[in-house]
């Protein structure tokens, strides 16, 4: 008798609401160094997250061009590299391959070693920043499964693991929902719309974060009504903030941009790219981890006076249209492989969907307020300072420097739109 193809439901749910990023804490003195063999998977894994951060951006701006573009790059990776875990045979080596791992120079076991590593130090808390980002699996209660799959998720990526009811495909939803609801603070609902009646696991990853900016915007100077160009002649009404103060800039002449990085602290910052006239197409061909690094080597420290919209962002996505396209067929059709999750039943990926939230904004009253003096002399007496505008669409890249982990990129191009 053949058996039946059950569903498995892959989420990356994300929200982003205060535009911050926590640091992980350097070890202490005491503590020995990572082994070379954690160092070089460490990098290998900044790169290739890098990479498929920015090939997975240019697949979403295909689907929807000239649109806003929001999502987190690692929440995505970490959730497919999990999931390979219960994968065997092509479906494994589509997955890592799909996220540009070379299974010829970085074996499977480093690869999962150095997300492990990677996620546990973007858990370390810090002051004045809130990041919560995790994974939780929801088991059909009479699903039988293999006990490395469960140990696995559970010691390299922290995951919870919830027993689920899904013969009530509404009251499974609603306590996925409930969940996902409660760890983002309330910033994505009704995450899923529907299960369908084969489902048998929910795979969730969920980020979190908000915190405050090392020189914070000061709402007093904030512009309730200012221009920003949408496309080459529509312009929209948006508060901009501004202030002036020394932040890293620098000005890629190959790519036509302007590079603004703000810092939340010393190992977490926002990158704004500002493409020069019509030249974003350009900007989006060329992103690279190599691109990203020639631009951490041209800041410098330098005058800036800045005027960023204050916005929100939301974007949803249906990944199985998209991963496909990325090498990750097998996994979506009737020759996925997910033995190693169980052996008694066969299982397929139905759906794997993504929502991303972010808010941007000035920081606190409080700490505002001790900018406001600095803002008045600075911009009329101080040094000569070069000014920038993020008045049409740009790039937004936030980024764990300590890891040179993307956690959240970004094209805002019109930020009315939430």
């Amino acid at each position: 008798m053949a058996c039946s193809f059950y569903r498995l439901f892959l989420i990356v749910s994300i929200s982003a609401p205060i535009y911050c990023v926590p640091p992980p804490r350097a070890p202490s003195k005491g503590s020995p160094c990572m082994s070379s063999t954690r160092s070089t998977a460490a990098s290998q894994l900044s790169s290739s997250n890098t990479d498929f951060a920015f090939r997975l951006y240019q697949r979403l701006i295909l689907k929807t061009p000239d649109q806003n573009v929001f999502f987190s790059p690692l929440s995505v990776s970490a959730c497919l590299a999990m999931l390979s875990l219960g994968a065997r045979s092509a479906t494994k080596t589509q997955i890592l391959q799909g996220l540009g791992f070379n299974l010829t120079h970085l074996p499977e076991s480093s690869i999962h070693q150095a997300f492990q590593h990677l996620l546990h130090s973007l858990r370390v808390p810090g002051k004045d920043l809130d990041l919560r980002m995790g994974s939780v699996l929801f088991i059909k209660k009479e699903l039988w499964l293999q006990t490395n799959f469960l140990d696995d998720v559970k010691r390299l990526y922290e995951s919870k693991v919830f027993s689920t009811d899904f013969s009530s495909s509404s009251t499974a939803r609603e306590k996925i929902n409930s969940y996902v609801e409660k760890e983002t603070k309330g910033k994505v609902v009704n995450l899923i719309q529907s299960l369908e009646p084969l489902t048998v696991m929910v795979l969730v990853n969920h980020i979190f974060f908000k915190g405050k900016w090392e020189k914070p915007f000061n709402p007093g100077y904030t512009s309730k009504s200012s221009p920003f160009l949408v496309g080459k002649r529509t312009t929209v009404k948006v508060p901009m903030m501004h202030q002036v103060e020394e932040f890293a800039f620098g000005v890629d002449a190959e790519l036509k941009c302007s590079v603004l990085r703000m810092d939340y602290d010393e190992d977490t910052a926002a990158f704004f790219v500002l493409p020069g006239q019509d030249k974003m197409r350009q900007l989006e061909q060329a992103l690279s981890s190599r691109t990203l690094r020639k631009w951490n080597h041209l800041l410098q420290k330098r005058w800036i006076e800045v005027f960023i919209p204050k916005f929100s962002l939301s974007a949803s996505y249906d990944l199985e249209t998209i991963l496909p396209k990325m090498g990750i067929r097998d996994a979506f059709d009737k020759n996925a492989d997910f033995s190693g999750i169980t052996k008694r039943d066969f299982l397929q990926l139905s759906k794997a969907t993504h929502k991303a939230v972010l808010d941007v904004s000035e920081e606190g009253t409080e700490a505002a307020a001790a900018t406001a003096t600095k803002l008045i002399v600075r911009s009329k007496d101080g040094p000569s300072h070069t000014v920038v505008r993020f008045n049409r669409s740009f790039l937004l890249l936030l980024i764990n420097r300590a890891t040179d982990a993307i956690l959240f990129l970004g094209k805002v191009e019109n930020p009315t739109k939430f």
